[in-house]
């Protein structure tokens, strides 16, 4: 099989690391990669946006399956296109990427589907984004509805630092797009667990739980970031924890998305 890799990331380079093990791989290439991946295959100068290029590349090169690592070119159709021209990809369509693309689509989907989740107010408005953090307790939680490279999370301590980030967003537009519409939500407090799936259709199958790292220095002291660092398996989590967030997340969303 030849196998495309879209991203440039550790994660990718992961993914990479692992496909090269197969038996089943031929060839492997990553656009656009990075050094680590190409120690593993080629990389093809490109950007992870254009889905038009990457499509002529499968179609050039007779890609047998490509697999989509980031979550913008997944919001912007690429998993669709490729199908759409006859190929295979792994990765949601663009649909099913929303849920990651608009924290305000998935808190709906949620709701609407009575999958646990905390209480939340989507606003636009500055002036009445304002009026909705009084609404709520502190620490309380704002985010940006789009992609933000995951620093699209504040946890705010106060009054001052709620308005204060409300307006870098809403009218600063910190996060350009992804920004003119936020999500001001209730502070849950306790372990955090990363549970990831592999869902098709109506089947799913649950991945070990990893324990990740979002805020910046020791003590969680900064802000959120993309990331910096996790573990699996996580120390503090149950067997019963595990079961539970299955039974009451995964099977139900699987379920909805359908």
């Amino acid at each position: 099989m030849k196998v495309l890799v879209i991203g440039s990331g550790g994660r990718e380079h992961a993914i990479a690391y692992k496909l090269k093990q197969s038996p089943k791989v031929s060839e492997l290439y990553a656009i656009p990669g990075n050094p680590g991946i190409a120690s593993l295959g080629t990389c093809v100068p490109g950007s992870v946006e254009d889905n038009e290029f990457i499509v002529d590349f499968i179609q050039k090169n007779q890609i047998d399956l490509t697999v989509i690592g980031p979550e913008v070119p997944l919001c912007n159709g690429l998993a669709d296109d490729i199908e759409k021209a006859g190929y295979k990809a792994f990765g949601p369509q663009k649909k099913a990427a929303t849920l990651e693309g608009s924290k305000a689509f998935s808190k709906d989907f949620m709701i609407r589907h009575h999958i646990p989740t905390a209480k939340y107010v989507e606003v636009t408005d500055f002036e009445k984004a304002c009026k909705e953090v009084d609404h709520f307790d502190f620490p309380l939680v704002i985010k940006a509805d789009g992609l933000a490279a995951g620093k699209g999370v504040v946890i705010c301590q106060t009054l001052e630092e709620a308005n204060q980030t409300v307006k870098e967003m809403l009218l600063d537009r910190k996060f350009e797009d992804a920004s003119s519409k936020v999500v001001i939500e209730e502070f849950l407090d306790g372990e955090e667990f990363s549970l990831m799936a592999f869902v098709s259709n109506d089947i799913y199958k649950a991945m070990p739980i990893a324990r990740d790292y979002k805020r910046a220095y020791d003590n969680d002291k900064g802000l959120n970031t993309g990331g910096m660092g996790n573990h699996s398996p996580h120390p503090l989590i149950l067997d019963t924890d595990y079961e539970e967030a299955i039974q009451t997340v995964i099977e139900p969303m699987t379920k909805a998305m359908i």
